[in-house]
């Protein structure tokens, strides 16, 4: 892994990790496979939490936390875990109310045959943000995946060093 970033491939891969156990917390929730989950935004864990803390966690690991790099990945990731519950979270909420209202008219529109309304073909996505407790998955799984992420790092860097000295 030499000629890659280590901190982005620990990132990216607590993203695709996260993708894929949403798969797994929903055939828990619901009873059934779904493989589209895996492609999704919202649910549990959060892709986006594991993302930025497996970061912020591999710099702090490694660069230690008085690091201008670690603060950047800190006060990065926080921005995104707070917009990922909030204002995403928000947003999924309103786009519930416009189709649920989409419903209504299309229910009254059949009581009032003046009333000519034409349905939307496709509703809007509703699941685009977490909460909290997604949020916070997110941020344990990527805390864990960044501290393994930088101690293998470390121990490769120890066998480099040990085996210079041996030769």
């Amino acid at each position: 892994m030499k000629t890659m970033n280590r901190g982005m491939v620990t990132a990216f891969s607590a993203i695709g990790i996260a993708q894929g156990l949403k798969i797994l917390t929903h055939k828990k929730m619901t009873g059934k496979w779904d493989w589209k989950q895996a492609f999704t935004t919202g649910g549990m864990p959060s892709s986006h939490s594991a993302g930025v803390t497996a970061l912020a966690t591999y710099v702090a690991a490694n660069k230690g936390t008085r690091h201008t790099e670690t603060a950047l990945a800190a006060v990065f990731g926080v921005i995104v875990m707070y917009d990922a519950q909030g204002i995403r979270r928000h947003t999924g909420e309103i786009a519930q109310l416009v189709n649920n209202l989409e419903d209504s008219i299309v229910a009254m529109s059949g009581d009032f045959p003046s009333f000519e309304y034409v349905e939307s073909e496709k509703e809007l996505k509703e699941l685009l943000g977490h909460q909290p407790i997604e949020v916070l998955g997110g941020a344990i799984l990527g805390g864990l995946l960044g501290l393994i992420s930088a101690k293998i790092e470390n121990d490769e860097r120890r066998v480099v060093r040990t085996s210079r000295y041996m030769d």
